[in-house]
């Protein structure tokens, strides 16, 4: 399973669409509000989690003599391919 950034932002979206059926019956609504409000708590902390990430990269560029590697999960790509 592939989880990046580019994947919470599809994911995102995809709960939008969810949202936006007009053929939703006000249970099925409710359901997927409900949802989306996880899906908003879970995308928030990953992505400052990821906003971290950006930052300590960004400071150890600028003060590291060595070369740096950005990390994976902040450029969405798998190592293995």
């Amino acid at each position: 399973m592939r989880n990046t950034l580019v994947d919470l932002n599809n994911h995102l979206f995809e709960q939008l669409e969810r949202l936006n059926d007009e053929e939703l019956t006000d249970e099925q609504l409710e359901k997927e509000i409900k949802r989306a409000d996880a899906m908003k708590d879970i995308a928030t902390q990953i992505i400052a989690n990821a906003n971290i990430v950006l930052k300590a990269t960004e400071l150890n560029m600028e003060y590291s003599r060595n070369e740096v590697n950005v990390p994976q999960m902040l450029i969405g790509m798998d190592d293995k391919k």
